[in-house]
């Protein structure tokens, strides 16, 4: 009995090994939300790093985070390097590029707890008097990524605190209204 559940377990591991060869080389994840304010109060609180922190939901569930700022104040050139828990990770993500009130523009790159590089683009579009906010990463997923992706969902793991964030943005961007 032992040598058949070995094998069962053995033919498990061998097939989720070779769905992951064979899985998606890339992820992504988007969420959106409409905020009751113009683009250009929200606008700000992204293209900041600073501002971009007091509203990041991955620096606000960590306490132990600690980070540094480089380069200009906003804008292409801003970087914000951190390290953190487990929830947080080790990286820097950096301001690669705005188009006023409609674009921001970044690129993540983590170090732990696992090595990946994801562009992130910031879309505000004009809904009346709102603003629609949509956040959207992009990234190749290593073959460890794509092992990982077979038991959990990516998207909703990390569309969590996409959505989280967003409504920090909400909540910071209608008070500034």
């Amino acid at each position: 009995m032992g040598e058949i559940a070995a094998l069962l377990v053995g033919s498990g591991v061998a097939g989720v090994l070779t769905a992951a060869a064979f899985g998606p080389r890339t992820c992504s994840v988007q969420r959106s939300a409409r905020i009751n304010a113009a683009p250009e109060v929200i606008f700000p609180l992204i293209n900041d790093l600073r501002a971009f922190n007091q509203w990041n939901p991955f620096v606000k569930k960590d306490p132990k985070i600690t980070g540094s700022y480089e380069g200009p104040p906003q804008g292409p050139g801003a970087v914000h390097r951190f390290k953190g828990s487990s929830k947080s990770g080790e990286g820097s993500i950096a301001i690669t590029g705005a188009d006023r009130a409609s674009e921001v523009r970044m690129r993540l790159e983590m170090k732990k707890p696992m090595r990946a590089q994801n562009d992130i683009v910031f879309r505000l579009t004009p809904a009346g008097g709102a603003t629609e906010v949509t956040w959207a990463m992009q990234g190749k997923t290593p073959y460890i990524g794509r092992v990982l992706h077979l038991l959990f969902s990516f998207d909703r793991m990390v569309g969590r605190d996409f959505e989280a964030g967003l409504a920090g943005l909400k909540l910071l961007g209608e008070q500034a209204s």
